[in-house]
Order: C-alpha cells, then sequence, then structure tokens
C-alpha cells in the first residue's frame, strides 16, 4: 500500500487473512484498535446513508487484542448494539453499515463496560445474517461454550510528560 492508497480514519490497517470480495488471491484488510478508537462519538449511518446511530465504545477480540464491535447508541437514551467492525468502513466523521435501520434498530442490546461470551456474540451474528463459517462467526466458532470473546480494551497509558528544560544559570 502507498501513501497515495492510504485511507482515510484507519490508516493503519492490517490484513486478516480472509478473501476479500475481488476474489481468491485478494484479503480483507481491518483498521487497527488505535484507528477505530477515533470513531468514537463519529455517526453510524445505514445503508440508505440516514444517520441511526453514534459510536459510543469499542469491544475487542479478547484473545488477540483487535477490534471486534463497534458499540453504537440509538438516540440519545438509546439502547447499545453491537456492529461487526468487519461490516463497517469509515471517514469524514461517520461510520457506514450495509443493514437498514431497522435491522440496527431490532439487534441484541448490549452493556459496552461488560464482556461479550461466545454465545451472546453468535446471537448478534445470527441477527445480522452472518454465519458461523466467515468472519467473526469463524473466529469465535472454536471456541468454549461460555467463553468471553470480547471486552472493552485496556485503557492507553496517558502520555508521558515532557521532559523538563534545565533552568539556566543565575
Amino acid at each position: 500500500m502507498t501513501d497515495s492508497d492510504t485511507p482515510g480514519d484507519g490508516a493503519t490497517k492490517k490484513p486478516t487473512g480472509e478473501t476479500g470480495a475481488e476474489g481468491p488471491g485478494t484479503e480483507t484488510i481491518q483498521p487497527s484498535l488505535e484507528d477505530v478508537r477515533q470513531w468514537v462519538g463519529y455517526r453510524v449511518d445505514e445503508i440508505s446513508g440516514h444517520g441511526v446511530a453514534r459510536v459510543e465504545a469499542v469491544l475487542v477480540d479478547q484473545e488477540s487484542g483487535e477490534p471486534a464491535w463497534l458499540v453504537a447508541k440509538l438516540g440519545r437514551f438509546g439502547k447499545m448494539v453491537p456492529i461487526s467492525i468487519r461490516e463497517c468502513a469509515a471517514a469524514a466523521g461517520k461510520v457506514w453499515v450495509p443493514y437498514d435501520r431497522e435491522v440496527i434498530r431490532e439487534a441484541p442490546a448490549i452493556d459496552p463496560t461488560l464482556p461479550l461470551n461466545r454465545e451472546q456474540e453468535r446471537l448478534v451474528l445470527d441477527h445480522y445474517g452472518i454465519p458461523e463459517a466467515v468472519g467473526r462467526g469463524a473466529e469465535i466458532a472454536s471456541r468454549s461454550e461460555g467463553q468471553v470473546t470480547s471486552q472493552a480494551p485496556a485503557t492507553p497509558p496517558p502520555p508521558a510528560p515532557p521532559p523538563v528544560a534545565p533552568s539556566p544559570p543565575a
């Protein structure tokens, strides 16, 4: 990838090893945790381009630490629903998802402060029509029943304070 190919709001991307839409020999590229953290506060637009939610949080894979889910807040006091990172594209302060408003509104609600287990993720994946053999479904398929599969990422440490310049001699 050259500098001119670098996508906005996701410059640090990692291959997933999955076959991309272009067919065999291509890979789907996923955004890094640092990129996805920048999406918090972005508007979530449904398939027809209308705003349906705001990105409230990110959940990461419990084993790899890679981003797995966006947590979208529906309305001012609305419920929180997960949306697979693999189904999102972000730029210009917006995240686009391939679902219509009703599918997002009817998604199972979660508490973003609590981890998700395999069965909870499977329920969400089934709601969005994502089979167990691909994407996130394939990642968690071999994990034990009841095992925690996603959680809030660890908070990054605060930046180090700038060095203090020595005082000039008096």
